[in-house]
């Protein structure tokens, strides 16, 4: 046992939004602020009546999000990407020891292809009802802030964005225009940059929630395409 590993790893998995999921140096460990994201989705689509939605989990990780979507909506078709391949056998390993069926590729999103390559690459259907993602949004400069147990055990690749360019991935997962229904977890220092960003690319109905520590966590748009 090294000093300050996350018990999580040290055991393998943790408990999260009523699953069981394994965790691995591959993947985050899934915190209490990405479990009010998918509540906040749920809350969001209450009024669907059970219609099969379309979901696409970007940057799917331990395949936390995708995994609490299907639990609680077992009529909707839930898919995950994400670059990592170690992180892609784990969220599949997860999704068969919480009894759920969710597609899970391994998926570049900045890939120098055409859009409409890259997204035959995720899905020949890529009509996507809801798109969520909780992707890197921890600046570099703010490493010297961080406990040794994140900095030193949890993967850089899906933690940190460069410090000239925070906004990164939100842009590019944006700008894709994938689904109806975008929804983000944020770096609390950038709401009103996300905001005027995504108002930029043609979103509208921008909604941002707070999370249980009053810190701007969760923003949501509908896309005009």
């Amino acid at each position: 046992m090294h000093q300050f590993e996350p018990i999580q790893y040290i055991f393998g998995h943790t408990v999260w939004h009523g699953l069981d999921l394994k965790v691995t140096p591959a993947t985050l460990i899934p915190r209490p602020e990405t479990a009010e994201l998918v509540d906040r989705i749920n809350h969001e689509e209450a009024h669907t009546n059970n219609l099969p939605l379309r979901v696409l989990d970007i940057g799917t990780g331990s395949g936390c999000i995708a995994i609490a979507l299907k639990k609680a909506h077992p009529e909707w078709e839930v898919m995950g990407i994400d670059i990592s391949e170690g992180a892609i056998e784990v969220a599949k390993e997860n999704a068969k020891r919480n009894e759920v069926e969710v597609e899970f590729r391994v998926a570049d999103i900045f890939r120098t292809l055409k859009e409409r390559e890259l997204r035959d690459s995720i899905d020949k259907n890529p009509s996507y009802d809801i798109v969520v993602s909780n992707p890197p949004y921890i600046c570099e400069r703010e490493k010297e802030e961080m406990r040794p147990n994140v900095l030193d055990y949890e993967p850089h690749s899906a933690l940190f964005v460069p410090d000239e360019d925070p906004l990164k991935f939100y842009r590019r997962i944006a700008s894709l225009h994938l689904g109806s229904l975008l929804f983000f977890e944020i770096n609390e220092a950038y709401p009103t940059e996300i905001a005027t960003m995504l108002s930029g690319l043609n979103y509208s109905d921008i909604q941002l929630s707070k999370d249980v520590y009053g810190k701007a966590r969760i923003i949501q748009a509908r896309s005009a395409r």
